[in-house]
């Protein structure tokens, strides 16, 4: 029997200053009482639960509470139940989460080579942008162009695409670009090691991507056509997601644990509402309309990075570009070495610290990124590359 675990922890980030939510740069300091809340179902084994709750305790929460709730229990049929599943990560924490004892920043021993994906092979990378209606939508495809050039992928850049029938709508033609770029990648001699899409185009208010004709498709759909991918299979695929996923303007939480003289006198930088979140999803999480399992291995090693959290607006300065891509090609420029998942954590705490004046009058707004993962190893964008066999005479 199957069944759903979603575990959400939410560091209080609206109990303490922005600046001090994070103990030193990049750690989030976890002194204060731990607690935890398990909902299960009749349908949970107790000793499930009972594992989980020692979990818990082993990691110093002080308060485990249990209840019972209707919570809706997946079961696998027997063809699902031959098939491997794999969990998926949702992340908008703005720093390292540990909830050991051991500190994060410590020398770390090498992880093994089977830990890590193998990017010995060709990297292929996908920029799709819509240029038209979206200023400084060009600084983000420049960007974005040149890191993908550092990091040796080769690249194929589409802005505007309006493919080769004009009978297709532009988010038609992005469809069309994928399932090119999926069959280019399969005809390939040579391995391929890993895939980048990046997709900038305006959002919707269910988080479509939308044409100028305001004709829309979801972005899952594009997930889909790369994971139909045979030279991609076991390989990371890294779509980058910049528009908007609906037109919540958060306005950001304070700091209200602060004194009130403290409070009056400091005016202190918000936190995003959707910022220090974590949910995993140990298993399936329903099905979409004729697509496959999220969380299921078809749809392993994945992922994606929203510049904007489910509902909310993704910003753009029309002389700079977005604060995602920007912020994201700096990180990775000054780190490219780095471990993808947590470079992307430092992403999202400084695009969290940004305060961006909207359209929508002279009120400060926040935004946050969503990171979702189904990655099985670790994924470093500048790997060592394995060495070649010495040549024969």
């Amino acid at each position: 029997m199957a069944f759903l675990v979603a575990g959400t922890l939410q560091v209080a980030s609206q109990m303490a200053d922005a600046r001090q939510s994070l103990e030193r740069k990049g750690k989030y300091g976890l002194q204060g009482p731990r607690v935890a809340l398990t909902l299960s179902s009749s349908g949970v084994l107790a000793s499930t639960v009972a594992v989980l709750e020692d979990v818990l305790r082993t990691l110093g929460f002080e308060s485990c509470q249990k209840r019972e709730a209707s919570v809706q229990v997946f079961y696998r049929t027997t063809k699902e139940s031959e098939a491997s599943y794999c969990p998926v990560l949702r992340s908008s924490l703005r720093g390292a989460l540990c909830l050991g004892d051991v500190e994060p920043w410590e020398p770390q021993p090498e992880p093994s080579p089977s830990a890590q994906y193998d990017l010995s092979g060709t990297r292929a990378a996908l920029l799709l942008s819509v240029i038209h209606g979206r200023p400084g939508a060009q600084h983000d495809v420049e960007a974005l162009g040149g890191l993908c050039q550092a990091l040796n992928f080769k690249t194929t850049l589409r802005t505007d695409p309006t493919a080769q029938a004009s009978i297709l709508s532009p988010l038609q033609a992005f469809q069309e670009e994928m399932a090119q770029f999926r069959e280019r990648l399969d005809a390939r001699r040579v391995p391929v090691s890993c895939a980048l899409v990046a997709l900038m185009a305006h959002g919707g208010p269910q988080g479509q991507l939308l044409g100028a004709d305001g004709q829309e498709i979801q972005p899952e759909a594009l997930v889909e056509e790369l994971s139909r991918c045979r030279a991609l299979w076991g390989c990371p695929k890294i779509f980058l997601l910049q528009a908007c996923r609906g037109g919540q303007r958060d306005a950001g939480v304070g700091p209200t644990a602060l004194p009130w003289f403290r409070r009056w006198l400091q005016a202190s930088p918000t936190t995003p509402s959707h910022a220090d979140v974590l949910q995993i999803y140990a298993d399936a999480q329903g099905r979409s309309s004729g697509g496959p399992t999220p969380g299921s291995s078809d749809q392993a090693d994945i992922l994606m990075v929203y510049a904007a959290a489910e509902g909310c607006v993704a910003y753009r300065d029309d002389e700079k570009g977005s604060d995602f891509i920007q912020t994201l090609v700096e990180v990775l420029r000054a780190d490219p070495k780095g471990e993808l998942l947590e470079l992307l954590t430092e992403v999202n705490r400084r695009v969290c610290e940004l305060e961006v004046l909207g359209p929508d009058g002279q009120k400060r707004r926040k935004a946050c990124l969503e990171i979702r993962s189904s990655l099985r190893r670790r994924l470093c964008l500048q790997a060592q590359l394995r060495p070649l066999p010495p040549r024969g005479c």
